[in-house]
């Protein structure tokens, strides 16, 4: 029995019953749920009755259902526990998929009932918030997807949507191959100078995971980041950088060079098919950046108060690396991150090694789930008959502040092999009501943090704790969810306003209140010292404007690419030097490209949008300047939080979500004032 089939599972709050589905299984639901849909959209579309909100509005936000159980589990796996088997499939779906979207999208006979409702609701306006906004999505996918077009125009938008389909599962799949392809083998105890414990149990494990004798860097982050912290063998953070920084550029198959240029010419013809002058035109029509220029204007602003800080950041490792190495050292791209280090232990005594022993996993995991217990009273039971996809994963059942079940929490922290670098948070089931009731939310959040060894837990660093604490607002964003349509559910909301509930968690990292809480040495069970705390906080604004600079660089090659008007036929490397150079703080490696790794805006979501982690940065300082003014955690203003943002998904514009919540529009001098700057005199 194909369980994909059937509309109910006997799992707890019907779970995916990962183990009892196969490859095959998915393949199978896939190609049904197409036909099945299909037929749902022909039979809304045929209707004899006049076209009202609920038979063709509510109808088609309903439609699908098996094609969406199956196309999530898939691209869920594909990104935490994928295969070659599953690569393969994922290939030979995704034309049927695409193929399958626009047949809907340009279907004119329902494209004009949805159009004869749009119109007599903008004549005659009736309905509630919710409904109107649904409606207004509905419309605008349509609109977006092509519907408006003429003949010959549609013909050539499905044929971009499929290549474009393609094109960026290709991008994704080299990426990850690349990855996984590059080790650094030592063999030496010399060449392990520098690395604390940690690093060198983490290498061997990696190393008998080969078979190998010895110790194994690879180009996961938690192999990479400290590595080039730490070695003090320059030649070898050398070479790991130049391979981490020529990931898909080699003349091989997984060389991303033509699949960059590709992605980046078919999102402006798409965009041009609209009349739009550039991608990021398009795309920001629907963002509460509305505009390249506004965009610009984040970006520029960023640049008048971070850079000359940034200058003097980089100027400051690059003085120790003189004093260290003698005044001819130049200082390279792969010094900086161990000189920064080394400044930051003299001037702060201050080192992540330090903190690992206070921040062992299970009681970071504790601390996080208490926070959202002391702010929101909910409360988090693992639930070991969910059934999981990998020994790694954990299940837990969240339960409201009056004991009612609320959501699925997956939880994935550990690297391997199938897995994609970086952290994110998906869902499995977004919250929705229907004439059923209301489903509510199955949430996952995944990580890359440091594996447990033989002799070890797993002991994170700060960074790793705040990007826990990023993926867990994301996840709290979709376990709040309280709407009626999935659609508008959860995190699905403006792009530029998604990383508000994320980056708003990350705050506490920084409060000794909420560290005390769980911050205990997992050998001795002491709490960490106050006087570490304090060297903790002292440091936060450490590299702080070299840090935004760094993002703003990010974002200015993300509009380059996308403001573009004319196809891409440049060198991609010479491209990339030309759209960051005015930002840019540290020496340029000529080989070096960012773009054929960019995941977030060539292949994810963040195309035309890289700018939005800045943007949210303003949004989540002034956010949790409320905290700070009312109650670091006050059970009021997190209520107020919950309610007007956490719980309202995209039911409502994020702007007016955000000044219900604080009173006002958010102000940049939060952000300024909590990375150590002030705004200038006015």
């Amino acid at each position: 029995m194909n369980l994909l089939l059937q509309p109910n599972w006997q799992t707890p709050h019907n779970t995916f019953p990962f183990p009892d589905i196969s490859i095959a299984d998915i393949e199978v639901a896939i190609k049904e749920g197409i036909r099945i849909e299909a037929e749902e959209v022909a039979n809304i579309a045929s209707q004899s009755t006049p076209p009202t909100f609920e038979n063709t509005i509510v109808a088609l936000s309903a439609t699908g259902q098996i094609l969406e159980k199956a196309t999530t589990l898939m691209y869920n796996q594909l990104s935490a526990c994928t295969s070659e088997e599953l690569e393969q499939l994922a290939e030979r779906m995704s034309p049927l998929l695409s193929e399958h979207s626009s047949n809907i999208m340009l279907n004119e006979a329902l494209f004009a009932r949805v159009k004869a409702v749009y119109d007599l609701e903008r004549l005659e306006p009736t309905l509630q918030e919710e409904d109107k906004m649904l409606l207004e999505k509905t419309f605008d996918g349509f609109e977006r997807s092509g519907a408006t077009l003429d003949s010959q125009k549609k013909e050539r938008f499905r044929a971009i949507k499929a290549e474009l389909s393609k094109t960026s599962l290709k991008f994704s799949q080299n990426n990850i191959k690349e990855t996984n392809a590059f080790y650094l083998h030592l063999t030496d105890k010399s060449q392990l100078k520098g690395l604390p414990k940690s690093q060198v149990d983490q290498a061997e494990l990696a190393a008998q995971e080969k078979s190998l004798e010895g110790w194994v860097i690879t180009l996961h982050a938690p192999s990479f980041v400290p590595f080039m912290q730490y070695s003090e063998v320059r030649e070898l953070r050398e070479q790991l950088y130049r391979a981490y920084m020529t990931k898909c550029t080699k003349d091989n198959e997984y060389n991303n060079f033509d699949v960059c240029r590709k992605l980046v010419n078919l999102r402006m013809e798409l965009a041009q098919l609209f009349g739009y002058p550039n991608y990021a035109t398009y795309v920001l029509k629907n963002r509460m950046a509305e505009t390249p220029d506004k965009v610009y204007e984040l970006l520029e602003n960023l640049k008048i108060y971070y850079f000359e800080s940034g200058k003097h950041d980089v100027a400051a490792v690059e003085a120790l690396a003189k004093e260290q190495e003698g005044k001819d050292f130049t200082l390279q791209p792969w010094d900086f991150a161990h000189y920064s280090h080394l400044l930051q232990l003299r001037d702060y005594n201050l080192d992540a090694e330090m903190l690992r022993p206070y921040l062992e996993l299970s009681n970071v995991t504790s601390g996080v789930f208490n926070l959202a217990t002391t702010l929101y009273g909910i409360t988090f039971e693992e639930n070991k008959d969910i059934p999981v996809y990998h020994p790694d994963v954990k299940a837990y059942d969240v339960l409201d502040n009056d004991g009612v079940f609320l959501a699925v929490l997956y939880t994935d922290f550990f690297p391997r092999t199938s897995k994609q670098s970086g952290a994110w948070m998906t869902s499995y089931q977004e919250e929705y009501i229907d004439d059923k009731g209301e489903h509510r939310p199955h949430v996952s959040v995944t990580m890359n943090f440091t594996k447990p060894t033989k002799n070890t837990p797993s002991l994170l660093t700060f960074d790793e704790l705040e990007t826990f604490l990023h993926e867990f607002g994301h996840a709290l964003h979709g376990i709040f969810a309280k709407t009626r349509y999935k659609s508008l559910s959860g995190t699905n909301v403006y792009w530029d306003f998604v990383e508000l509930p994320s980056q708003f968690m990350e705050n506490y990292a920084l409060r000794p209140e909420f560290l005390r809480t769980f911050a205990k040495h997992y050998q001795t069970g002491e709490d960490i010292p106050q006087n570490l705390i304090e060297r903790i906080r002292k440091a936060h604004n450490f590299n702080a404007a070299y840090a935004c600079m760094r993002q703003v660089s990010f974002g200015l090659l993300d509009m380059a690419y996308y403001t573009r008007t004319k196809p891409l036929e440049e060198d991609l490397r010479s491209f990339e030097h030309q759209a960051w150079q005015s930002v840019q703080l540290l020496p340029r490696m000529e080989e070096a490209c960012m773009s054929v790794q960019f995941g977030h805006i060539m292949s994810g979501g963040y195309a035309a949008g890289y700018y939005s982690y800045k943007w949210a940065e303003v949004l989540d300082a002034d956010a949790f300047s409320a905290f700070m003014e009312r109650g670091l955690f006050s059970r009021e203003v997190a209520k107020d939080f919950r309610e007007k943002i956490l719980s309202r998904g995209g039911t409502v514009h994020p702007q007016k979500l955000y000044n219900d919540f604080r009173g006002r529009p958010a102000t940049i001098q939060a952000m300024l004032k909590r990375d150590g700057l002030q705004l200038p005199d006015q």
